[in-house]
């Protein structure tokens, strides 16, 4: 029995750069956790990691062919576009090289693995959630297939049964990593799956399933020991946990967190985290920047209570502000997760949205200011926004895919907004893509140049945003107004 599992190469669209990734980063480390699960039960398994080791199909195909494998498992991520190539990969390769059985897992499979096993026969089955557990039973029990923690074909339909979750994290062999896991200058480590909170638009937890224990976490020494044992493989010394939500709930999560803390210290790393702005008080942010803390993002999603409330964030927006205060007090600026557009949106929201913004010193930088001003909420099958707006028949599902739609925005002053800042953001990010690294080093000529950019992003949110609140704007005008902002940024990007 040979197994390998395929990171499949990835591309977004112009049109689509400036949108969230439709696979939460805590799926970074599946393919990891599957790889450690089946060699800690000495079966030989290999990784093929063509999305961070930028391999083309040739490539892949020439991993495949110099040791065919019985089972070939595939983190399928969708990438806003129909993956009629990656299919029709798989057909060639299972055929050619004899693979008896296909599998695919991820966020993707999960929510959608009808269409996927309906538009892939080479495909046999995709697994649900969870996977370690399940990959490990389909490979010792095999041929015999598992019932549980897979979606599969029966004669006349298609059935999915949910497996077993992992309940004591701690349990799990620690995941193996490809070369092109540390080409980054980062490790990424989880410390913790699933999340607390019940947020609209995300579906980490419908991910897991129907459990009690929303969020899993490791206990610091294994978390430690993992990092005890990267760091005898390389010399990078910067970890990333890629946790939903870092924190744990309540008093034992602060005592968790406390006592993590302690530990990293000892290892004098550098080490970036995500969390909940209710999460942020100062006794665990204190020893956490002590620790080597450098980084972290915050979902702040809104600056008005009443869309809190809408997103079903389970803060404030005094929770925001306290958030920003206390880590600005110890020298951390914060990403920030913050949906400007919601289909609900009204020009006051956006408003009282861009007042908070300027407020909390949120637009100083073109770098926050380019996402910060447009983003809308991505609608991904799973999250509860979804499953709400398809049964108030409000859901435009993509021709690509059920497991991408959007809607239409309930204010049409709302709506010409967002799709003028969709084309003029993505137009900035046009140029940053070839000019980021440039400004990461601080060069003067770019850093002047964003400036510039930045503060005509700034005054055109604000000058559009007042003239809706006033007036209609035709197609013309509106195509009128992106063009001429556009030929502004070329010239000061020229």
């Amino acid at each position: 029995m040979n197994v390998i599992l395929l990171e499949h190469p990835r591309s977004i669209s112009a049109d689509r750069c400036n949108d969230i990734a439709n696979a939460p980063l805590s799926a970074c480390l599946n393919t990891g956790y599957i790889g450690g699960m089946l060699a800690a039960n000495n079966i030989p398994v290999t990784i093929v990691d063509a999305y961070l080791e930028q391999l083309d199909y040739p490539a892949i195909e020439a991993q495949i062919a110099a040791q065919p494998p019985t089972i070939l498992g595939i983190h399928l991520v969708y990438h806003w576009k129909d993956n009629q190539t990656l299919y029709q990969f798989i057909e060639h390769v299972k055929q050619s090289y004899g693979i008896a059985y296909v599998c695919v897992y991820g966020f993707y499979p999960t929510f959608a693995y009808e269409e996927i096993l309906n538009r892939c026969p080479a495909i046999d089955a995709a697994l649900l959630g969870d996977t370690e557990l399940t990959f490990l039973k389909l490979v010792e029990e095999f041929p015999t297939v598992p019932d549980a923690g897979i979606a599969k074909r029966t004669d006349n339909s298609i059935v999915a049964t949910r497996g077993e979750v992992v309940i004591d994290i701690d349990a799990l062999p620690f995941p193996l990593r490809s070369k092109g896991s540390y080409s980054f200058g980062e490790v990424n480590i989880s410390g913790s799956r699933g999340c607390y909170g019940g947020c609209t638009f995300c579906y980490i937890n419908p991910y897991y399933g129907d459990i009690k224990r929303k969020w899993r976490g490791r206990s610091p020494e294994n978390i430690i020991a993992e990092i005890d044992a990267v760091m005898k493989e390389t010399d990078i010394r910067y970890f990333y946990f890629m946790d939903p939500n870092f924190y744990g709930p309540g008093h034992a999560g602060k005592e968790r967190v406390l006592k993590l803390a302690r530990l990293l210290k000892e290892r004098q790393i550098h080490f970036g985290i995500e969390a909940r702005a209710d999460d942020i008080e100062e006794e665990t942010i204190e020893s956490l920047v002590d620790a080597g803390l450098k980084h972290i993002l915050i979902g702040l999603e809104s600056g008005r209570d009443e869309a809190l409330k809408r997103l079903n964030k389970l803060t404030t927006v005094a929770d925001n502000e306290n958030a920003l205060r206390i880590l600005r007090k110890y020298g951390i600026e914060p990403s920030v997760g913050f949906i400007m557009f919601e289909p609900d949106s009204t020009l006051e929201d956006l408003k009282v949205n861009y007042d908070f913004l300027k407020q909390n010193a949120l637009l100083d930088k073109l770098e926050i200011s380019v996402n910060v001003l447009y983003h809308h909420m991505i609608i991904l099958q799973g999250s509860a926004s979804y499953k709400a707006l398809q049964e108030q028949e409000r859901l435009n599902i993509s021709p690509h895919s059920t497991y991408e739609a959007d809607t239409d925005y309930q204010n049409p002053q709302v709506a010409m907004l967002a799709g003028m800042m969709r084309d003029m953001t993505n137009h900035i990010f046009s140029y940053m893509k070839d000019t980021w690294e440039l400004s990461v080093k601080k060069d003067p000529v770019i850093l002047e140049k964003y400036r510039l950019v930045n503060q005509l992003l700034i005054q055109t949110f604000d000058d559009y945003l007042c003239l809706l609140k006033h007036q209609q704007i035709s197609t013309d005008q509106r195509n009128t107004y992106v063009d001429t902002f556009i030929g502004t940024v070329d010239g000061i990007m020229a």
